[in-house]
């Protein structure tokens, strides 16, 4: 097991942060940490990396003791914290031979790690003369220097602009395949592309920790329908999958289906069997933004 939370709490005062959270993560899988602000995400993340402590409970990182052996621990993690910190009057390269000698770390891997974030053209230059995106960049090409077993990523797209994210998104795809990558974000869409599992948290619980898929398989799709003509509701519960009906108007529907299959054709169908005709017809189906509107709300 990469991570292991067990019952982790942390209080800052009065204010509880974290309230008995627990989870587990595997190598290979890229795991989306989501919460509204002041959730708790960044302060399980700093007990993740052993930057504080928690009041209660434990936390291993590749079966290391991140309480008791934290340095230990620290050797196994790629840390790209909210506020990227870095050294801005130092050039790319020399910051990362800074790092790589904390680490003890080949400096063959600053090269492969300059390539492998796309830092190729900007590597001649100090820090502060980076794009914000590409600052985001030196701090990703850090984290993975020492080739770690876990990546921690907190906010790791931001300021990225469209065709960076494509890079970026790609680039923890396939990292994920080989690490276990904690990726916290307020962008769906990111989770979307690159997650294998969500985990949502709240006021320091956890609400939901489900693969994407499952997420998926369960969310409804709604379909808005007006026919020419008025329609009896309890002729619409014969439509295959349906979970609810809503009338809008006097000819319009709101059809909830609990399924994946796209229901428009059999919708299509129940008009033609029923002698009406179709106006109107649209089809949402619940995005994981909705789903976490739903959940923290």
């Amino acid at each position: 097991m990469s991570i292991r939370v067990a019952s982790v709490s942390k209080n800052y005062k009065t204010q509880k942060a974290l309230n008995a959270v627990s989870f587990t993560a595997e190598k290979g899988q890229i795991i989306g940490f989501l919460g509204p602000n002041g959730a708790g995400k960044s302060t399980m993340m700093k007990i993740l990396t052993g930057y504080i402590k928690p009041n209660e409970g434990n936390v291993f990182v590749d079966d290391i003791d991140v309480l008791k052996y934290a340095i230990l621990a620290q050797k196994k993690i790629g840390y790209l914290p909210e506020h990227n910190p870095l050294y801005t009057e130092m050039y790319v390269r020399e910051y990362l031979q800074f790092q790589a000698a904390i680490f003890k770390v080949d400096k063959s891997q600053i090269e492969v790690c300059i390539k492998k974030v796309g830092l190729s053209l900007e590597a001649g230059k100090k820090i502060h003369q980076l794009s914000k995106g590409y600052q985001q960049r030196v701090g990703l090409a850090a984290a993975i220097l020492h080739n770690p077993e876990v990546l921690i990523l907190d906010e790791p797209t931001t300021g990225l602009d469209p065709n960076q994210l494509v890079e970026i998104r790609e680039l923890i795809k396939d990292l994920g395949k080989e690490k276990t990558v904690l990726f916290s974000t307020h962008i769906m869409q990111e989770v979307e592309a690159v997650c294998d599992r969500v985990i949502i948290i709240k006021k320091g619980q956890i609400l939901v920790d489900k693969e994407l898929a499952e997420l998926n398989k369960n969310n409804l799709q709604t379909i808005t329908v007006t026919f020419n003509k008025a329609v009896n509701e309890g002729l619409l519960t014969t439509l295959p999958n349906i979970a609810t009906i809503e009338n809008k108007t006097k000819n319009s529907w709101n059809l909830s289906f609990k399924t994946t299959e796209d229901m428009r054709e059999q919708v299509f169908d129940f008009a033609v069997q029923n002698q009406l005709k179709i106006l109107e017809l649209s089809m949402q189906t619940k995005s994981l933004e909705a789903l976490f509107r739903e959940i923290t709300n």
